[in-house]
């Protein structure tokens, strides 16, 4: 698996850029943060769009930057390829000569990446024909993903490509991102404002916060990390578990889950028995008790938990950290933890009010 080291300190008047990365590159990793926060200058300096004085860039065993050295490997030099907010797509090229253009740039004994593979993943062979003006917005900018993955790139990089697409567009258009990655194998890094997007592509988060990084790790740590509870929006999540179906109810309408021995229920899924299946928690959707009660309840989906940390949010809530073999956040008021008497290393019972999968997030 490749590292990418980066280091880049990037002053201009109102901002400044200062980032040190050593992350592994495997998986899709999300630069996320508010607007202003210097995702997209992260993007450029990794790309070489952006020179940054004393940089440093390093992707496996090969220096793309090195200031010390006088080395700054332009980005046609460098083995990535950038995906813009814009499709950039070449208005007088037909789609299939727009991918060709791609897949031509580089020799043939470096081709790594079929075209017959690309456009089969991204949905586009009804569309090969087609002048770059009759597409929708969406179309052109699976054309310039398909277009970057034919130069059969080590690095993806993708700015916000489906920005200007409506909620229900980029939910048809997200789940393209995750399927070429896992077919290709190609390492993505994907930046984004918005916690709906990262949840549903994120292996990994790079936390960025005024030019600063503020935090680097797998997708659930960092979303149940207290101390960054506050930067991922209104969605207040409180988990994201890999599950495997284990059955289906259909005279009640429900999928069985399985996790780490113990058991949720989901609205009926078309999903096989034995297949995986990510689904998120809403911290608002889990109410704790002490014990195990016999009583009847309407809630399905109870696990038994160990509470890690508490911390208080505001006068009258909290967030409580648990442990059911993954992490997972409660947000209950502050009433309730006095009443209950919560602390540190008590066992509860996490009643699950509400499953999600990824598939149904919204902004």
């Amino acid at each position: 698996m490749s590292r990418l080291i980066a280091h880049f300190h990037v002053h201009y008047l109102a901002f400044h850029l200062n980032v040190d990365l050593d992350i592994p590159m495997s998986g899709i990793t999300a630069i996320f943060g508010p607007s202003g926060s210097g995702k997209t200058t992260l993007l450029r300096c990794l790309a070489g769009l952006e020179q940054a004085p004393n940089g440093f860039v390093q992707f496996g065993t090969d220096v793309w930057q090195d200031e010390k050295r006088h080395l700054c490997l332009p980005l046609y030099k460098r083995p990535v390829r950038y995906v813009f907010q814009e499709p950039r797509l070449f208005p007088h090229y037909n789609v299939r000569s727009n991918l060709l253009y791609g897949y031509k740039r580089i020799p043939l004994e470096a081709h790594r990446i079929a075209i017959e593979q690309v456009i089969d993943i991204l949905g586009i062979s009804h569309l090969l024909e087609r002048r770059i003006h009759k597409l929708s917005s969406g179309e052109q900018q699976r054309v310039a993903i398909g277009r970057a993955l034919l130069t059969s790139p080590n690095l993806l990089l993708l700015d916000e490509p489906f920005a200007s697409l409506d909620i229900q567009r980029k939910q048809e258009f997200l789940p393209f991102i995750r399927r070429l990655h896992e077919a290709l194998r190609i390492p993505v890094m994907y930046v984004s404002h918005a916690t709906a997007e990262i949840l549903q592509l994120a292996d990994r988060v790079i936390l960025l916060k005024e030019g600063q990084v503020v935090g680097i790790g797998a997708l659930n740590e960092m979303l149940t990390s207290l101390r960054f509870r506050g930067s991922f929006g209104a969605h207040r999540v409180g988990g994201v578990l890999e599950t495997r179906v284990v059955g289906h109810d259909p005279q009640y309408g429900l999928t069985q889950l399985e996790f780490k021995g113990q058991s949720l229920f989901v609205p009926l899924q078309p999903v096989s028995v034995g297949q995986p299946v990510c689904i998120h928690i809403l911290s608002n959707d889990v109410s704790l008790v002490t014990e195990r009660t016999d009583s009847p309840t309407s809630v399905l989906n109870i696990l038994e938990a160990t509470i890690q940390e508490i911390h208080e949010t505001d006068q009258s809530s909290v967030d409580v950290l648990l442990d059911i073999g993954a992490p997972i956040v409660a947000s209950i008021t502050r009433k309730s933890l006095a009443h209950l008497g919560l602390k540190p290393g008590h066992r509860v019972f996490a009643h699950i009010k509400a499953v999600a999968l990824n598939e149904e997030l919204v902004e």
